[in-house]
């Protein structure tokens, strides 16, 4: 009877330790551990190729101020791209005979020049003053000129109002020819000769002095322009030069 009592006893222990265990897994089985994390491992970025410096802007030398020699009188050039290409050949065939300055800037149409021209001559006294706008004027914009005929009548006989307050012989050059052919921007050959008739009623009302690029180019045209194109050949902007630095003399009273 005792060893029964004692074995009940010992039953009894046994479900309790095992009813505790159910309870807790934790008791029973071994702690886990998470892994370590690794980083991976890093890769050094690629070096960047270093930037190479930026080519330096081709200056034009039409656009370059210029120092004056205070002995000799002052020219001012005012006109679009075609001025720009005969402006180194005047300096060159008027060296020692005159400053020549030109407009930093491509004059265009008149419009632009109504609009800058007392910026242009703000730079101190001129003696003389050699001009021509047209080409950009008679450009054609759907089908019209960028500025129509009379407007660029009113605004020539502005500019040369403000031109002749300024003192200085002034000297008109006529706008040169446009070629035939399919040109960019469009122009009409026939209206060069239109803008060119009113300009001259204009400047002879003044008593404007008239160097006539126009009639100077025409029977070379072909030898001196690019075909197609209103802008010439190194030898057809010599040429040009040549002519503009004529009329600038003779308006010095030099020969």
């Amino acid at each position: 009877m005792k060893r029964a009592s004692q074995c009940s006893f010992l039953l009894a222990c046994l479900c309790l330790t095992a009813n505790a265990l159910a309870a807790d897994p934790s008791k029973t089985e071994p702690s886990k551990t998470e892994p370590a994390k690794t980083e991976p491992p890093k890769v050094a970025a690629p070096k960047a190729n270093p930037a190479k410096p930026a080519a330096p802007k081709k200056i034009d030398p039409a656009m370059v101020t210029i120092s004056d020699d205070p002995k000799l009188p002052r020219v001012l050039l005012i006109g679009d791209s075609i001025s720009m290409g005969y402006t180194v050949p005047v300096r060159n065939q008027l060296q020692g005979v005159a400053n020549v300055h030109r407009i930093l800037t491509n004059g265009a149409h008149t419009n632009n020049g109504v609009e800058n021209i007392d910026k242009w001559l703000a730079d101190g006294k001129w003696d003389v003053i050699h001009f021509n706008f047209g080409l950009h004027d008679l450009k054609l914009i759907d089908g019209k000129h960028q500025v129509e005929l009379n407007k660029y009548e009113q605004n020539l006989q502005t500019i040369v109002g403000k031109l002749e307050k300024t003192g200085a012989k002034l000297i008109w050059a006529s706008t040169t020819p446009v070629p035939e052919g399919k040109l960019n921007p469009p122009r009409e050959p026939k209206d060069v000769q239109l803008f060119n008739t009113a300009a001259k009623k204009i400047m002879d009302e003044h008593k404007i002095a008239i160097d006539d690029l126009y009639t100077f180019v025409v029977p070379q045209q072909k030898q001196l322009q690019h075909p197609a194109d209103v802008h010439y050949s190194n030898a057809g902007y010599q040429a040009l030069g040549g002519e503009v630095a004529k009329s600038i003399k003779e308006a010095l009273g030099k020969k």
